[in-house]
């Protein structure tokens, strides 16, 4: 993985955090709209981590594809994900 192990790893484990306090809340039983905030910020901190993954992909992987001249197999995949991500 080309991106910043640091910035990666730090927005997982604050997701992680997040996570295990949102399974608190719902074993507490608390206010359904509370448990869906902390739902939304955690999902907002793992789109933030995936974005910075792609960037990293695409500014190292796909350029070197490109800049090799065989840019098919990498913009496929690029073309994949991206379908993921629409679903």
């Amino acid at each position: 993985m080309k991106a910043d192990h640091a910035q990666v790893t730090r927005l997982l484990k604050t997701a992680r955090g997040q996570i295990d306090g949102i399974l608190k809340m719902v074993e507490e039983d608390r206010y359904c709209l509370d448990v869906s905030n902390q739902l939304m910020a955690t999902q907002s901190i793992l789109k933030k981590a995936n974005r910075t993954v792609l960037r990293a992909h695409m500014d190292c992987c796909v350029r070197e594809a490109v800049a090799s001249g065989e840019p098919d197999a990498k913009l496929e995949e690029l073309a994949t994900l991206l379908n993921k991500l629409a679903e």
